[in-house]
């Protein structure tokens, strides 16, 4: 029986660097599949829209913190383009493979730019941003490291944190096992899936995390399928409902 108690600090294959960059695409295919089909890109695409919207007539600079093959950027590049809002868009992350997919993805949009950095190195002072995202990479992080990830990403971001992951569930679990059977076709996405499941968290743990934070907002909020958003905005009264 597979326990869901505490998280699992079990590595996923696709975060080995020696991981070939061909592999790689086809993982990043397997999960940007996944997310479309499952509605994750669109959660944090929501809130950063909206976030957006209420800043309009001001030029937004925004980073996606594990950017992988950079989907998510550009979907809010066409976006920004489509509604007239001037933008800028940087991906960070640490493997030189999925930096150079993302920019081999990325040649028809200049606005985006890419840069390798370890995430618990980051240096906040070269590093600011309007926006900050953070979509399906908290998990890959034990929770020592959680604490300080958050610490470096609250002095990053100039308005908000965008941080979008996963329920540990013993049913989204299963689920995403049969799932994977008719829509994945890569084995390390299979299995990186079910690690990440059990890698994701309970509300109880987001909630911890965030009282740490006690100078920004939290709005921490379960989402359809098995997923939290949890929107970080600078100077008001938290919320976790």
């Amino acid at each position: 029986m597979i326990a869901f108690k505490k998280r699992s600090e079990e590595e996923e294959a696709m975060d080995d660097p020696g991981l070939k960059e061909a592999d790689l695409d086809e993982v990043f295919n397997d999960l940007n599949r996944t997310n479309q089909l499952l509605a994750g890109q669109y959660i944090t695409l929501k809130a950063t829209r909206r976030l957006l919207d209420q800043n309009q007539g001001s030029p937004a600079c925004i980073a996606d913190m594990g950017c992988g093959d950079g989907d998510l950027l550009r979907r809010l590049a066409a976006y920004c383009r489509k509604s007239g809002i001037e933008a800028t868009f940087t991906g960070v992350d640490n493997s030189e493979a999925a930096l150079a997919i993302a920019r081999r993805k990325s040649v028809d949009y200049p606005e985006i730019t890419y840069k390798k950095e370890d995430l618990l190195q980051l240096d906040p002072g070269d590093n600011q941003y309007d926006i900050l995202l953070c979509t399906l990479t908290l998990h890959h992080f034990a929770d020592r490291d959680i604490e300080v990830l958050l610490g470096i990403f609250s002095r990053c971001a100039r308005k908000a944190i965008v941080i979008q992951d996963l329920q540990r569930n013993r049913i989204a679990y299963y689920l995403f096992q049969l799932f994977s059977l008719i829509f994945i076709k890569t084995e390390i996405a299979k299995e990186d899936g079910l690690i990440s499941i059990r890698s994701g968290f309970r509300k109880r743990e987001l909630i911890r995390f965030a009282e740490a934070l006690s100078e920004w907002r939290h709005s921490i909020r379960w989402r359809w399928l098995f997923r939290y958003l949890w929107v970080i905005q600078a100077k008001a009264r938290q919320s976790y409902d």
